[in-house]
């Protein structure tokens, strides 16, 4: 669409007039393709719930970085070739075009600023730099993504040609501005608000589960009428004071009952911390619920789950809600000793209970060796260690969660291993 607008805009005829209005001609193009990017950049992380349930919010987070990533870039271009090609024409120098640009244009010192708000954003986002930040920390900076929006819409209203001259641009951006902006009230605000003092979540109880694992028992009101299954997640917000504001999302361990939630998570990192200090009564606030590691997922009768560390949380839910016989149903949990086993008394009930086979894999990581298995494994590949647990593969259902770099491993293998696509159900929640 924009491009079309771009071309309406005599922007294929101005190529041909020379350097300078090439090259602004071009800018517009990338700064056009730029500012769309920026709105579906934001469109894709405002949960639309429809969007959510068919990528997974994994599947989008990946999206999101590769959409803000080639939006920043064709910014940095726009702005590289919009300056250049004023250069030209007005026969200055680069250093007194830009000043020119910035301080008399309307619009340019709030676009700069926006500028330099995503700038930080693409910074903070890069690898190195999100492991060196607390997970709370990244996700406040990421949310100058709005703020670089928002300052950057002057500058199209009041200097951008596709926006000053055509009835039809200026219907199509306010639309897009619109449906984004509608999408992160309604969904990221108005609707967790409304969930959250519709259910009146509080703490009931903290219980230490294994260690640096808890476990949080959460009560409210009509909670099933809250669209939630097991295998879903929340982002959670407790309002007992100093930092309430910063969100973390948890995984439901156990399915959904009327009167009651259970999430269980580790108690690193400021979340995990708070989390385990929390007390009985507190107010929760809550977005959600989120995630597509579901039963509606399911193609086949039978279930075979693999889960490492914490990644048992949303499994451990699945096992007690999904309908199985006896004998069909397969878990084979990965963990660093007997010690990080969470749920271990749980788990075996329900394998007596539900005829549930369980399998232990427990030791360190095998090093210099991209595998799913614990030091001890060796002698296996990864594909013959899947067809020993789950020999009949094939009619299974395969759900995972774990690291993201042993999932990788394990999701290889089960795919080599004969496993169809359609039949595997993972969710990741580094995001």
């Amino acid at each position: 669409m924009v491009v079309a607008l771009w071309v309406s805009g005599r922007g294929f005829q101005n190529l041909l007039s020379g350097p300078a209005d090439l090259l602004t001609s071009l800018g517009r193009l990338s700064g056009l393709v730029a500012a769309d990017l920026l709105l579906v950049q934001v469109f894709l992380m405002a949960r639309v719930p429809m969007i959510e349930r068919s990528y997974g919010q994994d599947e989008l987070a990946r999206r999101h970085r590769l959409v803000g990533f080639w939006s920043f870039n064709l910014l940095l271009l726009h702005i590289g070739l919009i300056l250049i090609g004023y250069t030209l024409r007005d026969h200055n120098d680069l250093v007194h075009e830009t000043w020119s640009v910035v301080t008399t244009y309307g619009g340019m010192l709030l676009a700069t600023a926006a500028t330099l708000a995503l700038t930080l954003v693409v910074v903070t986002s890069v690898r190195a730099a999100r492991r060196a930040l607390r997970y709370e920390s990244w996700h406040l900076l990421h949310l100058y993504t709005y703020l670089g929006v928002g300052l950057s819409i002057p500058h199209e209203i009041w200097t951008g040609a596709d926006f000053t001259t055509s009835a039809l641009a200026r219907t199509y951006w306010w639309s897009v501005y619109g449906v984004a902006l509608g999408a992160i009230v309604v969904y990221r605000v108005v609707l967790p608000l409304w969930r959250t003092l519709r259910h009146g979540l509080t703490v009931r109880e903290v219980i230490p589960e294994a260690p640096g694992v808890v476990t949080v028992l959460l009560g409210g009101r009509g909670l099933h009428r809250m669209p939630v299954q097991a295998g879903q997640y929340f982002v959670f917000r407790f309002l007992d004071g100093p930092g309430w504001s910063r969100g973390n999302p948890y995984s439901l361990s156990a399915s959904p009952a009327p009167d009651r939630l259970r999430v269980t998570a580790k108690t690193a990192g400021d979340g995990g911390s708070r989390l385990a200090r929390v007390r009985p009564g507190t107010r929760v606030a809550v977005e959600g619920p989120y995630g597509r590691l579901t039963a509606e997922r399911r193609v086949t009768d039978r279930v075979a789950m693999f889960a490492c560390g914490i990644g048992i949380t949303p499994l451990r839910a699945l096992l007690e809600e999904l309908s199985y016989g006896p004998g069909e149903a397969v878990l084979v949990y990965r963990a660093h000793d007997a010690s990080d086993l969470v749920f271990r008394e749980e788990l075996e009930h329900l394998a007596r209970v539900r005829g549930i086979t369980v399998h232990y894999l427990l030791g360190p990581r095998i090093q210099g060796r991209k595998s799913w298995l614990p030091v001890g494994a060796e002698g296996w590949s990864d594909e013959d260690a899947v067809r020993r647990a789950v020999p009949e593969l094939e009619q299974y259902d395969v759900y995972v969660c774990g690291p993201d770099r042993w999932m990788d491993a394990l999701c290889a293998a089960v795919l080599t291993a004969g496993l169809p696509a359609r039949q595997l159900h993972q969710e990741r929640f580094s995001w």
